[in-house]
């Protein structure tokens, strides 16, 4: 499962409202991590209800490859941190800044006091993986 969320998949998260919302993320120390700030909904809606639930999937159907893990709890909003940030930007946008969208740079340059910007953090109080491929005819 580590190796699996290991890789730059994109998740989503779901909120009461429901809503849900496609989000990148950073699987680290037992938790998944994403951004967020007073500029998004998943902000405003995490600090009135903290109950979320999280997938990461991949369907493949050239080679028949689906899996998933799917994650419940309670997130929290705690400080952003930039050696965190970094590590979660390269993994989806690579290594070499200057190749990044402004709009990303920001979030590692920026006063994060000044402009809000904080983690999410789920550490799941339930957590599945399921394999659910299969073969693919010749």
């Amino acid at each position: 499962m580590d190796a699996f969320l290991r890789q730059p998949l994109t998740a989503r998260i779901a909120t009461s409202g429901p809503t849900v919302r496609p989000v990148w993320f950073l699987w680290e120390d037992g938790a998944f991590w994403t951004l967020t700030g007073p500029w998004a909904r998943l902000f405003s809606r995490v600090k009135e209800d903290p109950s979320v639930a999280l997938v990461v999937d991949e369907c493949d159907i050239a080679t028949g490859r689906v899996r998933q893990v799917i994650a419940r709890g309670r997130a929290e909003l705690v400080p952003f941190d930039v050696p965190r940030g970094r590590r979660k930007l390269t993994r989806y946008l690579g290594a070499d800044e200057s190749r990044w969208d402004e709009r990303f740079v920001h979030y590692l340059h920026d006063d994060p006091g000044e402009r809000g910007t904080m983690w999410l953090r789920l550490v799941p109080a339930s957590l599945s993986a399921t394999d659910l491929s299969y073969s693919v005819a010749p």
